[in-house]
């Protein structure tokens, strides 16, 4: 069976193509900037802006399952319109989509979010992501929405890289003690969405640790891991600066795990 992951040279599309693979899937996978040399899959170029770009390569590998994994960050054209196209092809051709979304399509208003909560974003990426689940749920309602949290893993992880770069002083910033998520593995979220594809699951789920944690706290967790001094990490409050965005929002994922063999394990655990 073709399992077709788009955004497959990033962070968590590498590890989709590479668990896809391993587990005996004809793995294809897509870029729009940075090419990928990885053996295993097939890759195509594809720029979710390009309607008929999406729908040649959707047609002509007739996958059974599409895992859109793309990042266009707050590009409304890429990540609201570019993934609403892509359903549309998904269900022209009769593939089942899963689509990632992301823990900023809530405000942090009431901090703990399970699958029923409404989405109410307060940054131009989480509208974009509110409007891409909003358009993915009228078109293809059988697809599934997985929200998740800060991906962390090795040193590809842009949340790893920073506490690096931070630690070694190549980078000015602070990691604020106020702002707290629930991490996942990359390992363990990639594992999760392989086989909610191969389920009938459809609807909203929620892909995250168990652990709430400040980007502060992760920061000293993933310095600690990598035999780095955790007392070079500079911190702050972000509700003391102008930058937009929710301070605390932590996924409830209990409902989803229920439903999982894939154990979503917390930041305590795998840092």
């Amino acid at each position: 069976m073709t399992v077709l992951i788009v955004g497959g040279s990033g962070f968590l599309g590498t590890e989709l193509v590479r668990q896809a693979s391993a587990a005996g899937h004809c793995a294809a996978a897509t870029f729009a900037t940075r090419p990928c040399n990885s053996p295993e899959a097939t890759w195509y170029e594809v720029d979710l802006r390009d309607g008929d770009r999406v729908k040649e390569v959707v047609a002509s590998l007739a996958p059974c399952v599409v895992i859109n994994a793309s990042s266009g960050s707050a590009n409304w054209a890429v990540t609201a319109e570019g993934s609403v196209r892509l359903a549309m092809t998904a269900a022209k051709y009769g593939c089942r989509l899963v689509h990632v979304s992301s823990d900023a399509v809530f405000s942090g208003t009431r901090v703990h979010y399970d699958e029923s909560c409404l989405p109410d974003p307060v940054t131009p990426y989480g509208a974009a992501k509110a409007a891409a689940e909003t358009g993915i749920r009228l078109l293809a309602p059988d697809a599934v929405i997985a929200r998740t949290s800060l991906i962390i893993g090795g040193n590809q992880s842009e949340h790893v890289r920073l506490v690096h770069d931070l630690a070694t002083g190549s980078r000015t910033g602070a990691l604020f003690t106020d702002d707290v998520r629930c991490p996942v593995h990359v390992d363990d979220l990639a594992a999760a969405l392989l086989e909610l594809a191969f389920t009938n699951a459809r609807g909203i789920h929620h892909l995250a640790g168990t652990d709430a944690v400040s980007r502060h706290g992760l920061g000293v967790l993933i310095a600690q891991r990598d035999g780095l001094d955790a007392s070079r990490l500079p911190e702050g409050l972000r509700a003391t600066i102008a930058l937009s965005g929710a301070l605390d929002v932590r996924l409830d994922s209990r409902a989803t795990q229920a439903k999982l063999r894939t154990r979503l394990r917390g930041v305590h655990e795998f840092l």
